[in-house]
């Protein structure tokens, strides 16, 4: 039980990181926070509606992993205590 706990936490701080990457790497809407760190200039990705579509799949599914890393470290917590 212990190497699960170690594992799904590997996976929780990997996904924590992948998910603040991909937060930062979207297009600003304006005055945000991607705008301070440089979002605000234009790139040759920038305008491309399919690398947009593309980094909102990626960031979908590494939440979805974020989230059931969080489930499964509550459900071990819960039950195997």
């Amino acid at each position: 039980m212990n190497a699960v706990k170690i594992g799904l936490n590997v996976v929780l701080v990997l996904a924590n990181l992948f998910l603040i990457m991909l937060i930062l790497m979207h297009k600003g809407k304006g005055g945000g926070l991607s705008d301070m760190f440089g979002g605000g200039m234009s790139s040759s990705l920038g305008g491309s509606t399919i690398a947009e579509r593309n980094l909102d799949r990626f960031t979908i599914a590494i939440s979805i992993v974020w989230f059931i890393t969080i489930l499964g470290l509550g459900l071990l917590a819960r039950f195997a205590g």
